[in-house]
């Protein structure tokens, strides 16, 4: 078989467009003239080789790549805490207590950015909501009584436009236990990849960064033993803090955070399972808003 027709011939099992250009560049001469070099022939296959895609009829679907889901991420796997207590009791304790200390509740967390405020405040008192805001903090709470849930905190930044934000809300939902939080403040979590000139946080990322993992840990976790129903709570905070805690709550890589984008008084919904599983209802949902009231800033 000439050389020709066998480039042909792997073009058209490789299949795809890029098989078909390396077939018609070789027909008008591009890959060279000395067609008896053996080594120049097994080369030119080499980068045939590598320009095929990665999956094959008989695999196709690409592999799959980072880490397993680690269930034990929030460090309360009730098998992993009873697995350091073996050496200490019966096989039959230990499993009458691992049952016992298994969570049974699924717990909603819905995350709400800040509405609208005062970007020419020079300091947080003077940074509160524009008119436009406070009307974005309206809907958000006419939305949140609309589902229909039983809401059983309502936590919240100590930021003033945060603050603000939640007292409006709340004005929705009578009843619910309204909870101030410093560690929900804004800040720069981590050092985003890629990263941004045009951004610069005034905060020192490993200051910053244990404050808001901190907050992470305290709240993002699935339910005490103790819990027999499913909770639903409100945190209502700032956008890096959301996008962060989403990011490590899916365990994709935290650094990733500045890749999503929140309109103001938005809702993202996490739902935490007893068995660790993490899933994500909803992201930055603003659909409830007219468009004209849609900000970002």
């Amino acid at each position: 078989m000439s050389y020709r027709k066998t480039i042909q011939l792997i073009c058209g099992i490789a299949g795809g467009s890029a098989a078909l250009v390396c077939a018609a560049a070789d027909s008008r001469g591009y890959f060279g003239e000395q067609h008896g070099e053996a080594a120049t022939r097994w080369s030119r296959f080499s980068v045939l080789r590598a320009a095929q895609p990665a999956w094959t009829p008989a695999n196709p679907t690409p592999a799959p790549t980072g880490h397993a889901w680690d269930f034990n991420w929030d460090k309360r796997d009730p098998s992993v805490v009873a697995n350091g207590k073996k050496k200490e009791k019966k096989s039959e304790d230990l499993s009458s207590e691992q049952d016992n200390s298994k969570p049974k509740a699924t717990r909603n967390i819905l995350l709400i950015r800040h509405s609208q405020y005062n970007l020419s405040g020079n300091t947080d008192k003077e940074r509160i909501l524009t008119p436009l805001g406070r009307e974005q903090a309206e809907l958000t709470g006419q939305r949140l009584a609309a589902l229909g849930l039983k809401y059983d905190v309502l936590i919240h930044s100590s930021m003033s436009r945060a603050t603000e934000t939640a007292h409006i809300i709340s004005k929705h939902l009578p009843g619910v236990e309204l909870v101030s939080c410093d560690l929900l403040r804004e800040g720069a979590p981590i050092e985003p990849v890629p990263p941004v000139s045009h951004w610069k946080p005034e905060a020192v990322y490993h200051e910053d960064g244990a404050r808001i993992e901190a907050a992470f840990r305290r709240y993002i976790h699935r339910a005490n033993p103790e819990q027999k129903e499913d909770s639903y709570e409100i945190i209502v905070c700032h956008a890096n803090v959301i996008r962060y805690f989403v990011c490590r709550a899916l365990q994709f890589p935290p650094e990733g955070w500045l890749r999503i984008g929140l309109n103001n008084g938005s809702i993202t919904w996490l739902t935490i399972r007893p068995s660790g599983r993490v899933a994500l209802r909803t992201l930055g949902d603003a659909g409830f808003m007219p468009p004209d009231k849609l900000t970002r800033t």
